[in-house]
C-alpha cells in the first residue's frame, strides 16, 4: 500500500481521494455523492444480510447483530464527519471489543453479524485506498482481524472456524482491491502531475517564442534611440514608431497565446499561413535578409505541428541574430526538402562589431531558446544543429519530417 499521494501535493484526481489530503492533514474527500444505482447496489445486499441476521438470531433472540450491522453501515456511509482513519479505528475497536467481550463472557449468539462483516469489508477496502500512511497499515490490520474473528461470537466450533477462514480470504480480497484502487489513484495523480508539468513547459516555450522575439526588437530599438538622441534627434521618430509597432505585435502575440491556452484540448497551434509568416519575419530584418523556399516545400502538405515548428525555428534564429550579431549581413533563411526531410536553415555573416565579450545582449546571456527548439524538434522525430561558420557568422539547421499531415 504505497502512499503515492504524499509526494504529489494536492492535485485533485477525480472521483478518488484528494492526493494531498491524507499526506498533509486535510480532510479526505471520497468523491461525489453516489447515484441511485450505486445506492441500490449497496442497499439490496445490505437489507438481505440484515434479514439473514434476523432469521439467524431467532433461536436465542439476540439483538446484537441486528444493531451492530446498521451501526457499521452508518460508520461506512457517514459523510462530512470524521476522517476515514477515525471511522476505521472506531469500527475496528468496537467490533473487536464486542467479539472479545462475548468470548470472555462465554456468550454465544446465533449470528455473528453478516451485515456487520459486509460493512467492515467495505470499510477495509476504503481504508486501504485512502488512509494515510503509516496509520493505514495498523488500521487495515485491525479491521481485517475484526472481520476474521467475528464468527467466534457463535462459539468455538467447526462452523465458526470455517466462516473465519472464509472471512479471512474475503479480508485479503478487500485489501487487494483497495491496494489496486490506491495504485490507480497514484498513477492517475502522477499522470495529472506530468501533464501539468508539460503544460507549464509548453507555456514557457510559447512565451519565449511568441513574445521574446518582439521584446528583443523593442530593447534593441530603445538602445539605438538612446545612442542617437543627442547626435541625430531627427532619427528618433522612426525608432519610436518601430518600438510602437513591436509593442503592438507583442500584445497580439500575447492574445494568441491566451487563445491557445483557452482552446479546446487537442487543438493544434499553427501560424495562419506559414509562408506568409516566414516572409514577414524575414522582411523585418530589411535588405540584409533573404528567404528561399523551394518548390517541393510549397507543394508539400505539412502537418500542423511541423508548420508551427518551422515558424518557431526561423523566429528563434532571427531573434538570436538580432541579439548576438547586431548589424550582421548575409542573413539567409532557406526551407527545402532533402531526402524526405524538411530542412530549415538560417545563417548569417559576422557582425561588424565583432564578438565583443564586454557586451551583454538584450535579455541577457544563457537563454532557453535553443533548448526549447531542440525539445520541439526532437519530439517530432527531427534534429537540430547550431554552431559557428568557418568564415565567421552562425548557422542553425533543423530537420523535420516532411510527410503529409494525418
Amino acid at each position: 500500500m504505497d502512499d503515492h499521494r504524499s509526494r504529489l501535493g494536492a492535485t485533485r484526481t477525480g472521483p478518488g481521494p484528494r492526493p494531498g489530503g491524507p499526506g498533509t492533514g486535510t480532510r479526505t474527500r471520497t468523491g461525489p455523492r453516489p447515484g441511485p444505482a450505486r445506492v441500490l447496489l449497496f442497499a439490496v445486499p445490505a437489507v438481505f444480510l440484515w434479514l439473514l441476521d434476523l432469521v439467524s438470531s431467532e433461536p436465542d433472540g439476540s439483538w446484537l447483530p441486528l444493531v451492530s450491522g446498521p451501526l457499521a453501515v452508518a460508520v461506512l456511509l457517514v459523510r462530512g464527519g470524521p476522517r476515514i482513519e477515525v471511522r476505521a479505528a472506531a469500527a475496528a475497536l468496537a467490533s473487536g471489543g464486542l467479539t472479545l467481550g462475548l468470548a470472555l463472557g462465554r456468550v454465544q449468539v446465533g449470528s455473528w453479524g453478516l451485515l456487520e462483516s459486509f460493512a467492515l469489508l467495505a470499510l477495509l477496502t476504503v481504508t486501504t485506498r485512502t488512509a494515510r500512511l503509516p496509520a493505514g497499515y495498523v488500521l487495515c490490520a485491525l479491521l481485517a482481524l475484526a472481520v476474521a474473528t467475528a464468527p467466534v461470537r457463535t462459539g468455538f466450533q467447526s462452523d465458526a472456524e470455517t466462516f473465519a477462514f472464509i472471512l479471512t480470504v474475503a479480508a485479503g480480497g478487500a485489501l487487494a482491491l483497495g491496494g489496486y484502487l490506491r495504485s490507480l489513484d497514484g498513477r492517475r495523480a502522477l499522470a495529472v502531475s506530468a501533464t501539468q508539468e508539460e503544460e507549464r513547459r509548453r507555456i514557457a516555450r510559447d512565451l519565449h517564442d511568441f513574445v521574446a522575439h518582439h521584446v528583443t526588437g523593442i530593447v534593441v530599438q530603445a538602445q539605438a534611440a538612446r545612442a542617437i538622441r543627442e547626435t541625430s534627434p531627427e532619427q528618433l521618430e522612426p525608432l519610436l514608431a518601430g518600438i510602437e509597432k513591436a509593442g503592438t505585435e507583442t500584445l497580439e502575440s500575447m492574445r494568441r497565446l491566451v487563445h491557445v491556452l483557452r482552446a479546446e484540448p487537442g487543438a493544434t497551434t499553427r501560424p495562419a499561413d506559414l509562408l506568409t509568416e516566414l516572409a514577414a519575419l524575414v522582411a523585418a530584418h530589411g535588405d540584409a535578409a533573404t528567404l528561399e523556399i523551394t518548390a517541393p516545400v510549397r507543394a508539400a502538405a505539412l502537418a500542423p505541428e511541423v508548420e508551427t515548428s518551422v515558424h518557431r525555428v526561423v523566429q528563434e534564429a532571427l531573434t538570436n541574430v538580432t541579439r548576438h550579431a547586431p548589424g550582421a549581413d548575409g542573413i539567409r533563411v532557406r526551407v527545402a526538402v532533402d531526402e524526405g526531410q524538411l530542412v530549415v536553415e538560417v545563417s548569417n555573416g559576422p557582425s561588424p562589431h565583432g564578438r565583443a565579450t564586454d557586451r551583454t545582449p538584450p535579455g541577457g546571456r544563457g537563454g532557453l531558446g535553443l533548448i526549447g527548439l531542440r525539445e520541439r524538434v526532437s519530439a517530432l522525430g527531427g534534429g537540430l544543429e547550431a554552431g559557428p561558420l568557418p568564415g565567421g557568422g552562425w548557422r542553425l539547421r533543423a530537420t523535420l519530417p516532411a510527410g503529409p499531415a494525418g
